[in-house]
């Protein structure tokens, strides 16, 4: 798969089957449609083509800073990577870019830049300034610019019956089961590894500890979970605590991971867990000798729970 990082740098030889969309979580739903795009284009000898848009339009239309998403941008390229797509155009998303209208948005970009000749898309699809337009107005372009509009409708759609936000809201209950099912894999946290306070080696439980660096991306409800990591080519099981570590003063979420059977210095180093399954809600302990009697408790649970993932994502 091919990434470019606007429109205009993407030049085709040939003709494009496009979808567009944030995607976010390329969950089952996403996939999908992604699916029939990339059929549609080997069918007919041409570019498969997802074009979606980066900060999310409501970040830059509405204002909105609290928004979460599912996926930072390396997280959705590294999941659309083993989808088949030939091209993903990511195009950044501005004030002025929102201000196109709709047949400037068509003709320049979908016809002239990405030669667009059919478009898959949603039935509530809107665009152009304002986003006044929708798929009979998109309709009307492809026959005054040659392309097809194959529309999902309200049914397809349902049958489905997922979307991001309900991915979203199973994450913020913690509920890290529905959302790995709807996802279609286990919801991933990405950093780079830093120092901690050294808590987890002083109770004889070494972390991994990162920070996510996107303010934008979703951390689940705080708590403990059984998760995942492939470092070095090999995948470890892990326990993982998303939260501020209330019993020593903490203040600052960060994700920390004891690694049951790994023993690296991974400081400096980018990492990439998965989360399996939710173990407990965060807690305050009254000491340092509850706190390491909760975590042997927590390693006991995942290592039950371990045997249900052998064979599953890692």
């Amino acid at each position: 798969m091919q990434v470019h990082k606007q429109v205009q740098e993407f030049n085709p030889e040939r003709g494009s089957v496009i979808t567009i969309g944030t995607f976010d979580g390329v969950h089952l739903g996403h996939r999908t449609i992604l699916k029939k795009v990339v059929n549609e284009a080997r069918v007919r000898d041409l570019n498969a083509v997802l074009l979606t848009f980066f900060p999310h339009p409501r970040m830059v239309v509405q204002k909105q800073t609290d928004l979460k998403l599912l996926n930072t941008l390396d997280e959705k390229i590294q999941l659309l990577e083993v989808l088949g797509v030939d091209h993903l155009v990511i195009q950044p998303f501005t004030k002025e870019f929102s201000r196109l209208t709709a047949v400037e948005y068509v003709r320049d970009l979908l016809v002239n830049q990405l030669k667009a000749k059919k478009i898959i898309i949603g039935y509530d699809h809107r665009f152009g300034r304002n986003r006044t337009a929708n798929i009979d107005d998109l309709k009307e372009f492809g026959l005054v610019y040659d392309f097809e509009v194959e529309e999902i409708s309200a049914q397809q759609k349902d049958a489905v019956a997922i979307s991001s936000t309900k991915i979203r809201k199973a994450l913020a209950l913690g509920d890290v089961d529905t959302a790995n099912t709807y996802l279609g894999g286990a919801y991933p946290l990405s950093g780079i590894v830093i120092k901690g306070q050294s808590l987890g080696q002083t109770l004889g439980y070494p972390t991994a500890n990162f920070v996510v660096a996107e303010s934008y991306k979703l951390l689940p409800k705080q708590g403990v979970y059984l998760s995942s990591a492939v470092i070095d080519g090999h995948p470890y099981f892990g326990v993982t605590n998303i939260g501020t570590n209330p019993t020593v003063g903490g203040v600052d979420p960060r994700v920390e991971t004891h690694f049951l059977a790994l023993n690296a210095d991974l400081y400096d180093r980018p990492l990439q867990i998965k989360l399996l399954s939710r173990i407990r809600d965060q807690k305050i302990f009254p000491d340092l000798s509850a706190l390491k009697s909760a975590i042997a408790a927590d390693i006991q649970h995942a290592t039950g729970l371990i045997p249900k993932f052998k064979n599953g994502v890692v």
